[in-house]
């Protein structure tokens, strides 16, 4: 999940939020270059529940778009987590 919008709209917690209620794990941080990114896991029907509510966001934020790609799952994960700012680690993989 990588999202674009406007910094400050509380996307990060809503996007926790809304995991921790689909019992999805992952994790979600903003990125240096200014967007929202995150990895999450969980069944197909699950996602896709998940992904109507991120598509919208929090009532502050104007979401810009949202990208899906398929990875190979972290593993280890137990919860979703928000984690600190740091550079992306998708553009990298590119």
């Amino acid at each position: 999940m990588v999202t674009d919008l406007s910094p400050g709209v509380g996307f990060r917690d809503f996007t926790q939020k809304r995991a921790v209620e689909h019992g999805l794990k992952g994790w979600v941080k903003n990125t240096t270059c200014g967007r929202v990114e995150g990895e999450v896991q969980g069944n197909d029907e699950t996602l896709q529940k998940f992904f109507k509510d991120i598509d919208k966001g929090p009532r502050l934020a104007h979401v810009v778009k949202v990208e899906k790609r398929d990875l190979s799952p972290e593993e280890g994960e137990d919860h979703f987590a928000v984690r600190r700012t740091s550079e992306s680690v998708f553009e990298a993989a590119k």
